[in-house]
């Protein structure tokens, strides 16, 4: 209980950054290197507050809406993110983001969960059924990502000059937005699987050894009501984030894709991290399930459509669905291996190691990208 009350306190102190970047951006106009550091900094505490009251709402609507709500708003700092880089026409950007989300969270959440949870619990167990659905829908997402990208260096490499350059783009621009259609359906109806015919799938289940609770410290109006304005500030202190991301970058000597991929993604999924790891170590695998994946699976099925059909109201320029090789690769591996840990219905710490792992590989691959 002390070392609880402690870190509780660590965050609320940290709350501190929120004001200090306020004012180091509109009074001080400090450089965009230090608005970076802070405004991450300042992410960190409204994270915390994010999860709890997520895991509070949870409480009292069960784990499949509990995770489906926290994946949502623990997303919402990620599409202002988005939103705000396609304005100013960074591409490169928003699509290193969209990467660095579903590899993150599938990755670096779930595999924190798992190592944290096993390293307390000998063997933590969950619905296989719901947990293949959601790995099989993380392999429509990857397709979805795919296709487009495959199309792209396929008719680039058929043809040369600037006429295939341009029919390539207006292909892969086209069947983007046509595959963006797909995945926002198939997203709709996954939501009336988890949440109407099969909703018992993702209520969560009873594990021994778990650790029991009485009715939630928060109502539900209160539980809402600190996660929406957590998730307004965090959505704020991103904005001045994603700012200062270019010359950050410069200046801290790493490439746009790392940054965009690794550290705005591990900043903008903050919400998740605690939240997840916080109920794998309360034996709640399956709400921690549905957090990482559900959050993965919102970014390929709805964001990323979704900032394909803004781009063209707000964009310079309709972004497209066409990812670097490396980028293809790390989302298809990520998925290939989270749909292997996810087999047997059962996690332990070894598996936590080996997805953590594979996040470290594929960081430093996209740390020694060339710029």
């Amino acid at each position: 209980m002390a070392l609880k009350l402690k870190a509780d306190q660590v965050l609320l102190l940290l709350l501190v950054f929120v004001p200090i970047t306020l004012v180091l951006e509109y009074v001080v106009h400090a450089s965009a290197t230090t608005l970076f550091l802070t405004s991450a900094v300042a992410i960190v505490p409204l994270a915390g507050i994010m999860g709890k009251s997520t895991e509070m709402l949870a409480e009292h609507v069960g784990a499949g809406l509990g995770g489906l709500l926290n994946a949502t708003f623990g997303n919402a700092a990620e599409l202002i993110i988005a939103i705000f880089a396609l304005r100013a026409g960074l591409h490169d950007l928003v699509k290193a983001s969209l990467t660095g989300s579903i590899i993150g969270n599938i990755l670096l959440i779930f595999g924190l969960s798992a190592l944290l949870g096993g390293l307390k619990f000998r063997k933590q167990v969950f619905n296989r059924t719901a947990a293949k659905l959601g790995s099989t829908l993380l392999l429509l997402s990857a397709v979805g990502l795919v296709i487009p990208s495959l199309l792209h260096f396929l008719r680039d490499g058929a043809e040369s000059g600037a006429a295939a350059a341009t029919a390539a783009g207006t292909g892969s621009g086209l069947l983007s937005l046509e595959v963006s259609v797909v995945l926002v359906v198939c997203y709709i109806l996954s939501l009336v699987f988890a949440l109407r015919t099969h909703a018992d799938l993702y209520q969560g289940t009873a594990h021994a050894g778990g650790e029991t609770h009485a009715a939630p410290a928060w109502s539900k109006g209160k539980s809402f009501a600190v996660l929406v304005g957590a998730a307004a500030l965090v959505g704020w202190m991103s904005e001045i984030l994603v700012g200062g991301a270019e010359e950050a970058a410069h200046s801290l000597g790493m490439t746009e894709v790392f940054v965009g991929v690794i550290v705005v993604a591990l900043v903008g999924n903050a919400a998740e991290h605690s939240t997840a790891v916080l109920v794998a170590l309360r034996n709640k695998m399956d709400l921690s399930i549905q957090i990482a994946v559900g959050s993965s699976l919102q970014i390929a099925l709805l964001i990323a459509p979704l900032l394909v059909f803004l781009s063209y109201a707000i964009g310079p320029a309709p972004i497209d669905l066409v990812f670097s090789p490396l980028e293809v690769v790390a989302v298809a591996v990520s998925v290939l291996v989270v749909g292997q840990i996810a087999d047997d219905g059962q996690t332990h710490w070894m598996e936590g190691v080996l997805l953590l792992a594979v996040y470290v590989v594929l960081g430093l691959a996209f740390f020694n990208l060339p710029g």
